[in-house]
């Protein structure tokens, strides 16, 4: 009988802390979990972009003949790329914007800054 006095009691406990939690509250751990998740989001979106940037300009660079030319101007796009996909990451992230107008143009549908006149 006194087990069950203790389960009860647990579970009361519990309903308690759950409460006053509240729903918006996060742990600790989960939040440092999805900071590196970003983190290593941003990091292979910028891997990739010169990857494929490489990619295509070796390729092109060896059907053409033209040896390091295409493949430093592709390389450089890429690196581009991997900028532009990771900032719109970041603001997608901070969740100023969707993730379709951060790809569409850079800072489009950011939040005015009223201080700033100009």
């Amino acid at each position: 009988m006194s087990d069950d006095l203790n389960a009860d009691r647990l579970r009361a406990l519990e309903a308690r802390i759950a409460a006053a939690k509240g729903p918006g509250q996060k742990d600790h751990m989960e939040e440092h979990y999805s900071q590196a998740q970003l983190a290593w989001r941003m990091v292979i979106e910028m891997v990739a972009g010169l990857g494929i940037g490489f990619g295509i300009g070796y390729g092109l660079d060896y059907l053409l003949g033209t040896q390091p030319f295409l493949m430093v101007v592709f390389t450089l796009l890429g690196f581009a790329a991997g900028v532009k996909v990771m900032i719109s990451s970041a603001k997608e992230v901070q969740g100023k914007i969707d993730a379709a107008a951060a790809l569409r143009e850079p800072g489009a549908g950011a939040p005015k800054d009223e201080g700033r006149h100009g």
